[in-house]
């Protein structure tokens, strides 16, 4: 009888563990990353640490002469100037936590810093979205209205703009991100990402997801969709003007002014779009991972390139700082 008694409370034990481990708190997460690719680490540490210096480096240079060169006191260098500070933000969420994992072989990030991390990464990407419209909407007036430039874009209105771009998806990405952790995580909490993002989060969690998924689509919209579209008729508008001028000259002048952030536009939109578009699979991880990269980190390390070596104006006010 004691042996049977005995025996029932093991399996009384057993029964409330297998119960407990089913409803266990989620209190940190593992980002798996690059973690099957165990012989490289130290080679992407190395390619990480140069990209991020090269971010950090081109992006403070674009900052700098912005706002000392007397040539470059414009709009659209204001902008600019704001746009890279965005990027160094926006690529130090992510990049640093990388680089540390994969020094440290830990791949661990608690419920709390991922929590943090996706939501600036969504509010600083919403941020670049609307400064990318903002920038569009400069050269639409330069361009199409450029007796009425000086009125419509005052300073005052250029900071307008600005803190508008930085706070107007604040409230919203709160709220979402946590939404996202408000939901129950079970089973496995291994995210198959290099960061803390949307979908792989969604993946891990449990019970009704329906609001969380419809909530995202409805942002991508907002934040995503309606900048694009603004930047599209706004570049509409501005060819259509250009091929109207007379000169050629004029017309590559107007052109070179709003070629730079064109491309900016095409790179960053496309690849985000891209990664939220494609179909999820498990095959499709490594793909999401590498598009991921390129929209948090090479993007913004090619942007102060892309700016600096085709506009004159830039590369004149870099030679005056920097040594011959």
């Amino acid at each position: 009888l004691q042996t049977k008694y005995q025996q029932r409370q093991k399996d009384t034990i057993s029964h409330f563990e297998i119960e407990d481990q089913n409803f266990t708190v989620v209190v940190e997460f593992i980002l798996l990353g690059f973690s099957d690719l165990p012989k490289i680490q130290g080679v992407l540490f190395g390619i990480f640490l140069i990209m991020y210096m090269t971010i950090l480096l081109g992006n403070t240079l674009i900052i700098i002469i912005t706002k000392t060169d007397p040539s470059l006191q414009t709009p659209m260098y204001f902008f600019l100037g704001n746009f890279s500070f965005l990027e160094i933000c926006y690529t130090s969420v992510t990049l640093p936590r990388m680089m540390m994992n994969l020094w440290t072989k830990k791949r661990n990030i608690s419920f709390l810093n991922c929590a943090l991390q996706l939501c600036f990464l969504l509010m600083l990407g919403g941020a670049e979205c609307l400064l990318l419209a903002v920038m569009a909407y400069d050269r639409y007036v330069a361009i199409c209205k450029p007796l009425y430039y000086s009125l419509i874009m005052n300073s005052k209105v250029c900071i307008q703009l600005v803190v508008a771009s930085w706070i107007s998806a604040m409230p919203i990405v709160i709220g979402q991100t946590y939404q996202i952790f408000s939901l129950p995580f079970c089973g496995s909490n291994k995210l198959n990402h290099l960061f803390c993002d949307m979908p792989p989060l969604l993946k891990l969690a449990c019970g009704d997801k329906f609001m969380n998924e419809f909530s995202i689509y409805a942002d991508a919209v907002v934040f995503a969709m309606v900048p694009f579209l603004l930047i599209l008729g706004s570049y509409i508008k501005i060819i259509t003007t250009i091929l109207e001028m007379p000169s050629t000259t004029g017309r590559y002048k107007a052109f070179s002014t709003c070629s730079s952030h064109l491309i900016v536009v095409a790179l960053f939109f496309g690849s985000a779009i891209i990664t939220y578009s494609i179909p999820k699979s498990n095959n499709m991880s490594g793909m999401d991972k590498v598009l991921s990269l390129f929209y948090t980190i090479v993007i913004p390390m090619f942007n102060p390139m892309i700016y600096s070596l085709r506009n004159k104006d830039v590369i004149a006010a870099l030679k005056k700082i920097l040594p011959k």
